[in-house]
């Protein structure tokens, strides 16, 4: 119970891997307030942290909408005596729309698909980092996660994604400068990939194979973030990586951590790992050793293929 005591908030916690995160955080101890925009859903998340013995309270609470999030901070500060020493920015709208214009450019898209990406997913970020960092720079304390992804370094779905993506780096890194000296921790999570819901639905149940489908057939519980979430909250190193982008591999080597399932999590800067992928090279991942690592800007160089 490492976080026993500590109050959290986790957006976008319906399902996927904020849902992961919320399962996480309840059996380290901590009360979390996690928000959705379907009440339906939300129970279903509070009802599974509370059969592992948890305490969450699900709030209804839309990301794009200013007076939703200023409510639930203004709750918060109410309840916990203005306590909060966890924030993870996951909410994110735009899942569905990407997959349903899959090979468009963005010429090709309605503009409204900017909206649709980055309204919940950057800057709902901003506001709620806004009004959680009031919390946390008062009590001189605080952590704020943002999820990001690869999306943030190369080119990966379309323009909007990307573009909010290393937006959300930015944000996270920015943050960290002008919080440190508060004693507040701003860091971006990169999760490999990830077995969400709505990804195994559009994805890994479509017949049509591809580099996409392997990596996700192989990807990260959705819980994986979350159990890196808990180790960095308790790291007395903390702050030392505060600004930084951190990937769930990383974490993972890091703390001795495997997925829920028992499987290691994937390296993907990892040189054998890189080599796998490529069908005329794979012989070679074989006998190359695990520890050799690419830096990240080289990832590019890989993955932009995508």
């Amino acid at each position: 119970m490492s976080l026993s005591g500590w109050v959290c908030v986790v957006t976008g916690a319906s399902r996927g891997i904020g849902r992961g995160i919320a399962l996480q955080l309840s059996e380290a101890g901590a009360t979390i307030y996690i928000t959705g925009r379907q009440e339906k859903t939300l129970r279903q998340t509070a009802l599974e942290v509370s059969e592992r013995g948890g305490q969450c309270i699900p709030v209804i609470c839309d990301s794009t909408k200013d007076e939703d999030i200023k409510g639930l901070f203004e709750r918060i500060k109410h309840e916990r005596d203005g306590r909060l020493d966890m924030l993870v920015n996951n909410a994110y709208a735009g899942v569905q729309d990407i997959f349903e214009n899959t090979g468009k450019k963005f010429w090709e898209m309605e503009p409204s698909m900017w909206d649709s990406i980055n309204n919940a997913g950057l800057r709902g970020h901003y506001f709620f980092s806004v009004y959680a960092s009031r919390l946390m720079v008062a009590q001189g304390r605080g952590l704020i996660v943002t999820i990001s992804s690869f999306g943030g370094l190369m080119y990966l779905f379309n323009v909007p994604y990307g573009v909010g993506k290393a937006a959300c780096d930015r944000l996270a890194g920015d943050m960290a400068i002008e919080l440190k000296k508060r004693g507040v921790a701003s860091v971006s999570l990169w999760p490999g990939a990830v077995q969400t819901e709505l990804v195994s639905q559009i994805i890994l149940e479509n017949s049509e194979k591809s580099a996409l489908t392997k990596m996700f057939a192989n990807g990260e519980t959705t819980e994986m973030s979350g159990k890196c979430i808990v180790n960095l909250a308790t790291d007395q190193n903390l702050m030392s990586l505060t600004g930084k982008v951190l990937m769930t591999c990383d974490l993972a080597r890091r703390y001795g951590l495997q997925d829920i399932d028992g499987r290691a999590v994937e390296d993907y800067t990892s040189l054998k790992f890189l080599l796998s992928q490529f069908p005329y090279l794979s012989w070679l991942s074989v006998i190359t050793p695990s520890f050799v690592r690419l830096p990240k800007f080289l990832l590019s160089l890989r993955y932009s293929r995508f």
